[in-house]
C-alpha cells in the first residue's frame, strides 16, 4: 500500500504509554513497522520497508566501513525498534524513544511524507512555527543558480 503521511493531530498517549494510531494510517501499518529516533527530537514511525528503504538511502555512496557510514549504520540500528500495532490500533512507545521525543501523554502526531512523526505537542508547535518561517529561504534555494 503506498501511502503518504499527510496531516497533523493532537493525540493523548494512554496510561501504558501506547499511542492509538490514526486509522487512515493503520492499513499502511499492517504489515509491521518500525519505531526510532529521527534526526529531530521526535519518535518516527515507519512501515518496515519503507525503514528499509530509507537506511539503504542513508548508507548510499558511504563505505560500510568508515567511520561515518559506521556511526550511521549503528544509530539507525540501535535507536530503532521493530513493533505492530494491537487489536486496537495502538502502539507502546518504548522509554528511550519516550525520552529522545521528550514525549509527554500529550503528542500530535504529525505527516512525515512516507513516515509519521509523534512529536511532543509543545515543541512540535515552536517547529513548526519556525519551519513556517524558514520555508521562504528553504524555498529560494531551489532558484539558486547550479554551479559546475
Amino acid at each position: 500500500m503506498d501511502t503518504s503521511f499527510t496531516g497533523q493531530a493532537d493525540y493523548t498517549l494512554d496510561a501504558k504509554n501506547r499511542l492509538t494510531v490514526p486509522a487512515r494510517y493503520r492499513g499502511a501499518l499492517e504489515g509491521g513497522l518500525v519505531l526510532a529516533k529521527d534526526i529531530e527530537p521526535c519518535v518516527a514511525i515507519w512501515p518496515t520497508a519503507g525503514y528499509d528503504d530509507f537506511r539503504r538511502a542513508a548508507l548510499q555512496d558511504v563505505h560500510p566501513m568508515s567511520q561515518r557510514g559506521r556511526k550511521i549504520m549503528t544509530f539507525l540500528s540501535a535507536n530503532s525498534t521493530p513493533g505492530g500495532l494491537d487489536s486496537a490500533g495502538r502502539v507502546p512507545m518504548q522509554p528511550f524513544l519516550m525520552d529522545h521525543g521528550k514525549l509527554t501523554r500529550e503528542v500530535t502526531v504529525v505527516g512525515a511524507g512516507d513516515h509519521l512523526q509523534i512529536w511532543n505537542r509543545e515543541a512540535w508547535t515552536a517547529y513548526n512555527d519556525q519551519l513556517a518561517a524558514d520555508i521562504f529561504d528553504i524555498s529560494a534555494a531551489f532558484d539558486a543558480p547550479a554551479t559546475a
